[in-house]
């Protein structure tokens, strides 16, 4: 028969990892509380954002992440497209593209495709936010390869996609941009009220 009693050096050791957790708890505590206190200060003192998104001096409070690509010119496109390139150099290609083939297209010209500069920077920007410990939490990555990459290398690769006239054996580089459809023009409002609607 085993004696279970607790030894004296035994008890004064969970003593310890009793206080290490309430010094940790209390500094946890002490610093929300910091946190707090400063949100309540700004609310109170008009510092916070307005209902419109606007900061306590009016203007209006920037963006945290880059704006859409194709919404960019410029300097600010050119500078974010080469930030772009190098995370699908290093990271993407490398690591998750594999053969190609005539079901898993590519294009080593990538950026000459807009759908695809479309694609891949969403794909990036979901990358950076779903890995970044501050804001992603243990399961970003898992969330980041389910809702953001597989569905978006899907549709880049599929043989419909925007890269179904280029590359299907990777040692022959082939590059061709697909024609975009025609969109003819909207009919004027007078042109639309005097059409008569077809029926069956």
């Amino acid at each position: 028969m085993t004696d279970d009693t607790p030894t004296l050096d035994g008890l004064a050791e969970d003593l310890e990892d009793i206080k290490a957790n309430i010094t940790a708890f209390a500094s946890q505590l002490e610093t929300t509380t910091n946190k707090v206190d400063a949100v309540a200060a700004a609310v109170a003192s008009g510092d916070g954002q307005d209902d419109q998104g606007k900061d306590g001096d009016g203007k209006e409070e920037k963006p945290k992440t880059p704006p859409f690509i194709l919404l960019l010119t410029g300097d600010k496109y050119a500078a974010e497209l080469a930030a772009l390139a190098n995370w699908v150099t290093n990271l993407l290609v490398p690591t998750y593209l594999r053969d190609v083939s005539s079901s898993a297209m590519w294009c080593a010209s990538w950026w000459d495709h807009p759908e695809a500069i479309a694609r891949l920077h969403a794909l990036w920007l979901a990358w950076q936010e779903l890995t970044d410990p501050e804001t992603c939490g243990r399961t970003g990555p898992a969330v980041w390869h389910r809702d953001h990459l597989d569905p978006a290398v899907s549709q880049l690769r599929s043989p419909d996609g925007p890269f179904a006239a280029c590359m299907t054996y990777t040692d022959r580089v082939q590059h061709d941009v697909l024609p975009v459809p025609p969109v003819l023009p909207q009919p004027t409002r007078a042109a639309a009220v005097g059409a008569v609607p077809v029926t069956a």
